[in-house]
């Protein structure tokens, strides 16, 4: 388990790591150039870059933390991915059944996999389920989010690259907003937020605004008009 400057979360594992693109979120990827960074140092877990590659020793770690943490699955990969064997994920959703004591958030672009699997999976209550949906055409990976059984269901709206416009927002638990970063990052406007937020508040769902992005994120900042929203589902002030 790693400390994560993810605001969403606490720590990440990441049982797989690698992935490869097919959307338009995917673009910047963060994780590849991190995994690519690592494999230059030297880092054995990324010694096959951003390829695919399942790490069955990193099955056991959650086991020995024993202080409740929220954690980030998979913040290097796409558990949902094609290459991953169902019977892989079966294993790393067992880990997350025998621990109850931590709450697993888990984030796809593959909602298609996602809802094939999904009924041959044990969803207990501290399995968090997201979908990223970076523009328009992505919003069909809410409606099959929302088929499944997880608990707590969320969207990653990361990198915001257009106006979502409707979002049907029924069974939905948590909404997560966040600008693109970096030198290459596509721009964000207050607009595509401000109607995301009001979608929320007018259904009274959680909404966390992570950041503007941009070149320098932390000049741009995570005030929206004034006001820094990092609002979390009601079960995890009960849980902790």
């Amino acid at each position: 388990m790693s400390s994560s400057k993810i605001e969403w979360t606490e720590s990440t594992w990441n049982p797989t790591t690698g992935c490869t693109k097919i959307s338009s979120g995917c673009v910047n990827c963060y994780a590849e150039k991190m995994a690519m960074r690592l494999k230059a140092m030297g880092t054995p877990k990324y010694a096959n870059g951003f390829k695919v590659t399942l790490h069955e020793d990193c099955l056991s770690e959650p086991y020995s933390w024993k202080k409740p943490k929220v954690i980030f699955v998979n913040s290097m990969s796409d558990l949902f991915h094609e290459d991953i064997p169902f019977e892989f994920i079966e294993k790393v959703f067992k880990v997350m059944n025998e621990n109850p004591q931590h709450i697993f958030q888990v984030l796809t672009k593959r909602a298609e996999l996602l809802l094939e699997y999904s009924p041959k999976l044990n969803w207990t209550s501290n399995i968090w389920m997201g979908v990223t949906v970076e523009n328009f055409e992505a919003k069909r990976r809410i409606d099959y989010l929302r088929q499944t059984t997880a608990a707590i269901k969320f969207l990653s709206c990361e990198p915001l690259i257009s106006d979502l416009g409707k979002l049907y927002l029924e069974n939905i638990n948590w909404v997560i907003v966040g600008g693109e970063s970096g030198p290459k990052s596509r721009p964000i406007k207050e607009d595509w937020v401000l109607d995301i937020f009001n979608q929320c508040k007018t259904i009274d769902i959680p909404f966390f605004f992570k950041q503007w992005g941009g070149v320098n994120k932390k000049k741009t900042g995570k005030e929206l008009q004034g006001v820094i929203y990092q609002e979390m589902p009601e079960i995890i002030e009960n849980w902790i």
